[in-house]
Formats: structure tokens, sequence, C-alpha cells
């Protein structure tokens, strides 16, 4: 192994992979190559944090400024849809997350501040708890209110 992991993951990781395929499995930085591969599930999971935050956000506004509701807030709707169901696809397993309570607390406290910020109205002004349902939320075409 030449290429430090501290100093060029991408390079590290190119090495790592022709290791791999060329069977020298002794050489290989397994401590490293098993923090990248729990970084992997790591980042599907933060994906998937993200673009639920943004569509709870965006509902909230939906809801909150009915005066400004636009064709724009829909398609941002319709595409954090569409990207919860691609990572889903990618990564099924994450599906328990929605099952997970403290998870979907800490969503929700991001897409009420996420909502506070970009509507000017204050936290207070949207539940403390979610009211929608996951089903819900993830419907095509569905809107609160």
């Amino acid at each position: 192994m030449t290429t430090n992991y501290e100093t060029d993951v991408v390079a590290w990781a190119n090495e790592q992979a022709a290791l791999l395929r060329a069977g020298l499995l002794s050489q290989l930085d397994l401590t490293h190559i098993a923090e990248e591969i729990e970084d992997v599930g790591n980042s599907e999971q933060r994906e998937l944090a993200s673009r639920m935050a943004v569509l709870l956000a965006h509902l909230l506004k939906w809801e909150y400024q009915p005066s400004r509701r636009s064709k724009s807030w829909q398609f941002t709707l319709a595409t954090q849809r569409k990207e919860v169901a691609y990572v889903l696809a990618e990564a099924p397993s994450l599906r328990v997350k929605f099952d997970d309570a403290k998870w979907l607390e800490i969503l929700w406290a991001k897409a009420r501040t996420q909502a506070e910020t970009e509507t000017g109205l204050d936290i207070d002004t949207f539940p403390e708890i979610c009211p929608w349902q996951v089903s819900d939320v993830l419907g095509e075409g569905w809107l609160p209110g």
C-alpha cells in the first residue's frame, strides 16, 4: 500500500479496489475499508434525512402560506418525493427509519427551522409534532390543508 488514507482518500480507494481485484487481500487497509463501507450507509441515511426535511419544510410552507403557493413549490414537493423514492429504491433497508420516532422528531425539528427561516413566520406557528402520516407526506400529489 503506497497511498495514505488520510492524505488522498480517492487515490487510496482506487488502490484498495485494485488490490481487491488482484486478490491481494493481505495488503488491504481493512480498518479504513470498514469505515468507508459504514460511511456509504451513513451517506444514504443523510441523503434521506435531507430530502425528507426539505419535503416537510415545503409542506409547512404550503399549509401556512397559502397566498404564496406556486408551481415552483409543487415542483419542489414532487422532486423531493421522487428523490426520497430513489434513495429508498437504492437502499430499501432505510424504510425502517420511518418507524424511528426519534429520527422523525429530528427531521421535523429541521423542517420547522427551515420553514421558519424561509417564511419569516415564528417557529411556534408550526406544530411541535408532525401532524401528517409519512404515507401522506410521500404520497404523490398529496398536500396538507
